[in-house]
């Protein structure tokens, strides 16, 4: 893998967008686990102490293109200035005049905060006009938002194509670590992956099986499979919510047998959930009845 880092890029009195993941946890405005935003401390250090004027790129939940004042980067402003030392401004846009006007104004020393990406429809969609507009508003890109950056975003992708990039310190430090596990590595190699968000990650597991001996699975992986296999056991399954209900239940009642009374009627009166048997009883259709 070929990429830039910090000591590549001339930074000198310029400003640099960086991109970061502080999708922190906050409850009633206070932030919960400030790990994120420890781990970008050595990017935007690194970028002041160059001479460069870091303005941070990020998003925060998932507003879906809308503005959510609960979803707002403003609650993070004194935990960054707490982390990084340094005098922290916010912006109550990440484009126009807003971003423009505390962009402008900033003091050496000083760091930018945009408001959350995420609050324009664009974002998610990488649109090449959003793209444009982050990206006028610096002359370096840097993306140190590892966890953000399989995203194809306009803030993780898009201002890339348009401005001198590089990676940050801790995308740094994730990518040698990629390359050391996948380029060349000392085999035998066991992958670990976690996260509730299933959907992202088919396409990283497909290509892992085929670089790794092991592959363990965690985090909201393990229900959708073991449903899958038919061999989920855990307090979610419904044989452990209703132990009377089988796999069998699920599929249509057996056929009335010759010379039986209901066959039907004894199979619903069997399976179903107590709670509903009374209801369930009610709308069988009469046929069934005969």
């Amino acid at each position: 893998m070929a990429w830039k880092t910090l000591d590549e890029m001339d930074l000198s009195g310029k400003v640099v967008l960086v991109r970061v993941d502080i999708n922190v946890p906050v409850e009633n405005g206070v932030v919960t686990d400030a790990t994120r935003i420890e781990k970008i401390v050595p990017t935007v250090r690194d970028i002041l102490t160059a001479g460069g004027k870091p303005v941070l790129l990020a998003h925060f939940g998932r507003p879906k293109g809308k503005v959510v004042p609960e979803m707002s980067l403003r609650p993070l402003v004194p935990v960054l200035a707490e982390k990084l030392g340094a005098p922290v401004v916010f912006a109550e846009d990440c484009i126009g005049a807003p971003a423009k006007k505390a962009v402008a104004a900033m003091a050496p020393g000083e760091v930018v905060l945009l408001e959350n990406t995420r609050f324009h429809a664009g974002e998610e969609k990488n649109a090449p006009e959003l793209s444009a507009a982050m990206a006028a508003l610096g002359e370096v890109y840097v993306n140190d938002a590892f966890s953000a950056a399989h995203r194809a975003h306009s803030s993780t992708e898009g201002v890339a194509h348009i401005l001198p990039s590089a990676a940050g310190r801790l995308m740094e430090a994730e990518l040698k670590a990629l390359e050391a596990a996948l380029g060349a590595p000392v085999r035998p190699v066991t992958a670990v992956v976690g996260g509730a968000k299933v959907s992202t990650k088919i396409e990283l597991l497909s290509n892992l099986v085929a670089k790794v001996e092991n592959l363990v699975i965690g985090g909201g992986w393990p229900t959708p499979s073991s449903w899958r296999r038919g061999s989920m056991s855990a307090s979610r399954s419904p044989s452990a919510r209703w132990p009377r209900l089988r796999a069998r239940s699920w599929r249509r009642p057996p056929r009335r047998a010759a010379g039986s009374c209901c066959p039907r009627m004894w199979w619903w009166r069997a399976n179903l959930p107590p709670g509903r048997r009374m209801r369930s009883w009610r709308r069988m259709p009469a046929r069934w009845m005969r």
